[in-house]
């Protein structure tokens, strides 16, 4: 059997070694850690066998056909480069702000829950559920204030379904309707936190007061 891995949200956030993993198959996406968009990684154990994605050429050991983007490959070298940089203290103050945004927002938003585990995961994205409402109205109120959110993974963007991964871990029907992700970096400031904590409560008790399931 082979076994891969989906690493898109990993690399960059946490220290990775494949040398000690098992792992035989592990991708990555550039733009998750600042790279330029449209460029990966698939990362293939020697001795893995694969069929060839696309024939015609002998580009990336005869796997995938076609010219190679350059450019975009060697930004998202750099981007590892100075991704692993001091990986660390980035995730150091990036936990941070993250804790101290999800704190603020739990504390003045009820009926809000933070969804998974509150230590075992990555330093840097927190999932939000808020009862009632929907998702995707938080986040048309959050990019009139020029906030950056979202309300679900992109391979599901198109669903209005609630997440099935939210409804499995137990998460109810009325609070993943109104799950959003935060997704910080090593870009962001505390004065952007700070501005999304003023706002957060004034965007959820105005949906709220325009839903028909909360008692007025």
């Amino acid at each position: 059997s082979i076994f891969h891995t989906d690493a898109v949200q990993a690399v960059g956030k946490i220290p990775l070694n494949l040398s000690k993993s098992n792992v035989d198959l592990l991708s990555l996406s550039g733009h998750k850690l600042h790279a330029p968009k449209g460029v990966g990684v698939l990362y293939v154990r020697k001795g893995t066998r694969l069929s060839p994605y696309m024939i015609g050429g002998h580009q990336e050991a005869g796997r995938r056909a076609g010219t190679e983007n350059v450019p975009s490959i060697i930004g998202l070298g750099k981007a590892c480069e100075l991704a692993a940089k001091n990986i660390k203290e980035k995730n150091e103050r990036v936990r941070k702000l993250r804790d101290k945004l999800e704190k603020a927002i739990l504390k003045s938003c009820p009926d809000s829950q933070l969804n998974g585990d509150p230590d075992n995961r990555l330093p840097n994205t927190s999932n939000i559920s808020f009862e009632f409402i929907e998702g995707e109205s938080i986040l048309l109120m959050l990019d009139k204030y020029g906030i950056c959110a979202s309300s679900g993974s992109a391979c599901t963007s198109g669903s209005l379904e609630p997440s099935h991964v939210l409804r499995a871990m137990g998460v109810p029907f009325t609070a993943a309707h109104g799950s959003i992700r935060f997704s910080l970096s090593r870009y962001n400031t505390e004065k952007e936190v700070d501005y999304t904590i003023e706002k957060m409560p004034e965007i959820v008790n105005k949906l709220r007061k325009l839903s028909p399931f909360v008692t007025k």
